[in-house]
């Protein structure tokens, strides 16, 4: 309610954020009431909308239309209060790929009058303010990415670009000042503060991947130092973590019914010493069965190597899908982890990707890259257990597969088809690894949840016919001429899915096969969790098997990174070596860059093998980081240019 200030302990543990329904075995929605008095092991399950999201699915006939993104839009609907407002550093577009638009539309389909406030200036709460104060609460995100890996390269450059901006411009005009950029450093702290200015007595959650990875004691490679928990640096009422499906909706029903927020699956709390006391009286501050207890700030920056300590609990911690309450030590604050909630079913995720999206950005204009490249893209698949030391999609999307039924898929397909723009290609199948579609565990689960090193697990059931049948079924929709897998895949996998291989091969290639070897030194390659140089050897050979039985040049493109962790100059020499001896043109590689939450970045931190914990060499300064990447460009793209030049010369 606009104007009503929350009595003390409410607003103690109200918070919101962006996601959670739970579905039981059932099928049915499960909701939980809450006993401020009780812990989160006695929450009470209430059926309540479990059906409400199918009303709003898109091939029922459901409206199109984008969220509004001003109030005179929520007037014209006829609109008298606002439910919920979400904040982002991105340009508004309605597809599912982008995380503000399937929030807006989930909360949509339970019924909330939602709106977008996108790319908000930054230099005062006036833009916040054209809006009236959320009856509920306010969810900020800094947009797809992490704002200070949108606004800066790996070795702290400024960018000249905005992939999730109108025309790729990372500036409002011609005056390219930091104050004029349209997504601030550390997005999610900025609105935040914003948000506290214009609606002080509206509760302020956190979501998307920046706050997601920067929930504990992180570092920043900007600033080149270690910083707390972004939940209480913004001094926000509750962070979501993950992909906050669940736990928006969770928030959102317990904020309209009044009630307190303690526990919700999938979120992060801030207490102080006395706060935790009355919350958690039977905590000692130690880890137990109950609690996990990571080194907080003090004890870090006393020992930095427990920053890598902490950093392997956690990743264990969220691999295990543990029930621990994780708890850490910031400045003033102690930061609370509820466990995670239950991964989407199948079910559920088609139920979410069913939703009425637009598919384009609102309102229409200059146009988005990162739009662009998505466009007709297809998602079929969610989660990640191959846990690359240098990645954050296990973190963030969880260990767990979880594949989109092939109605549900087909139905997305047939309603890309019918967009009047559509150019006959659905350019990408895929998700985070495109070939863990279908996959699933023999046994169930397991507390590893590392299915890929050093090698397959033997409880990984990889169902190579089912992608087969998907490629078939979304190739015979009229209107579609071609169908293309452009996320990556899995070397390893497809070696036990020959026939798969050949079908992509032969049929569904945009040109190349996109494959990340990531390097060739096998030391180096373990401390990235990666296979051994002799996968990508046995690959290229299998490929060029088929190649010559297809009648067809395999054209592969290999994803290298340079200066990781353990890496050298004369690693990367070995390197070049042996992509040529293999006959492959890198033009894909990068640097390293130490972002939050990957066991790669507190390798690089602290110095320190993660499972030794002896001494690796780690590339800090920008001159050693420039010297291996000039290896690759020498050696591929500088010699390629003089290469073609002796060509035309030559004609």
């Amino acid at each position: 309610m606009p104007g009503h200030k929350m009595q003390p302990l409410l607003s103690l543990f109200c918070s919101y954020g962006k996601s959670n329904f739970l579905i039981d075995h059932a099928g049915g929605s499960r909701y939980y009431s809450y006993d401020v008095r009780s812990t989160h092991h006695d929450l009470c399950p209430l059926n309540i909308m479990s059906q409400e999201i199918k009303k709003y699915s898109v091939h029922d006939g459901s409206s199109t239309t984008p969220l509004p993104v001003s109030w005179e839009e929520c007037r014209q609907r006829g609109w008298n209060h606002l439910d919920i407002l979400l904040v982002t550093g991105d340009y508004y577009v309605d597809h599912p790929s982008f995380g503000i638009a399937l929030i807006g539309r989930l909360l949509e389909s339970h019924g909330y009058r939602v709106a977008i406030l996108s790319q908000p200036r930054f230099d005062s709460p006036h833009d916040f303010q054209l809006f009236p104060p959320p009856r509920l609460f306010c969810g900020i995100t800094a947009g797809n990415l992490d704002s200070i890996v949108a606004n800066y390269s790996s070795n702290g450059h400024v960018r000249n670009t905005d992939a999730y901006s109108p025309g790729g411009m990372p500036w409002r005009g011609n005056i390219q000042s930091r104050t004029e950029r349209r997504r601030p450093d550390r997005a999610s702290l900025v609105y935040t503060s914003l948000a506290r200015a214009a609606f002080p007595h509206v509760p302020v959650v956190l979501g998307g991947i920046e706050s997601s990875l920067r929930r504990f004691v992180h570092y920043d490679y900007r600033q080149d130092k270690l910083r707390c928990s972004f939940l209480t640096d913004a001094k926000a009422d509750l962070l979501v973590y993950g992909m906050g499906e669940k736990a928006v909706a969770e928030i959102a029903e317990r904020c309209a019914r009044q009630q307190p927020l303690l526990g919700i699956p999938g979120t992060c709390q801030r207490f102080t010493d006395s706060e935790l006391r009355d919350v958690f009286p039977d905590l000692e501050i130690g880890s137990s069965r109950k609690f996990l207890v990571l080194p907080g700030w003090d004890e870090i920056g006393q020992k930095p190597p427990l920053f890598l300590d902490a950093e392997l609990a956690l990743d264990q911690h969220g691999r295990s899908r543990s029930a621990r309450i994780v708890l850490q030590r910031q400045q003033t604050h102690w930061v609370v982890q509820h466990p995670a909630p239950q991964p989407l079913s199948p079910v559920e995720l088609d139920a979410v990707y069913g939703l009425p999206y637009s598919r384009r950005p609102y309102p229409a204009g200059p146009e988005i890259p990162a739009h662009l490249m998505i466009r007709d893209s297809i998602t079929i698949v969610r989660g990640c257990s191959g846990n690359c030391s240098f990645c954050a999609i296990t973190r963030h999307q969880g260990p767990s597969i979880t594949s989109r039924s092939k109605g549900s898929i087909r139905r997305e397909c047939e309603r890309v088809t019918a967009m009047e723009d559509f150019s006959g290609t659905i350019s990408d199948l895929g998700g985070p690894t495109a070939n863990l579609f279908g996959t699933s565990c023999a046994i169930g689960s397991c507390k590893k949840h590392d299915c890929l090193y050093p090698k397959i697990c033997p409880n990984l059931r990889i169902n190579e016919q089912a992608f087969i049948d998907l490629l078939d079924e979304i190739s015979g929709i009229p209107g579609i001429r071609h169908l293309f897998i452009s996320s990556g895949l899995r070397m390893e996998i497809l070696l036990q899915t020959p026939r798969l291989l050949e079908k992509i091969l032969r049929c569904h290639l945009p040109g190349s096969l996109k494959i990340a070897p990531e390097h060739t030194d096998d030391e180096l390659l373990s401390l990235m969790h990666k296979e051994p140089h002799d996968l990508l050897q046995r690959f290229v050979k299998k490929c060029r098997e088929i190649g010559d039985r297809l009648g067809k040049k395999i054209e592969l493109t290999p994803y290298i990174i340079t200066s990781h962790p353990g890496s050298s100059v004369a690693r990367a020499e070995q390197l070049a070596i042996d992509m040529e001896n293999l006959g492959l043109q890198v033009k894909k590689f990068q640097d390293f860059t130490p972002t939050p939450g990957t066991l790669s970045t507190a390798m690089f931190v602290t110095g320190l093998r993660p499972d030794t914990k002896k001494p690796v060499n780690v590339a800090r300064n920008q001159a050693e980081r420039q010297s291996e990447r000039r290896i690759l460009e020498d050696h591929f793209h500088r010699r390629n240019k003089v290469l073609k030049c002796k060509r035309r010369q030559g004609r």
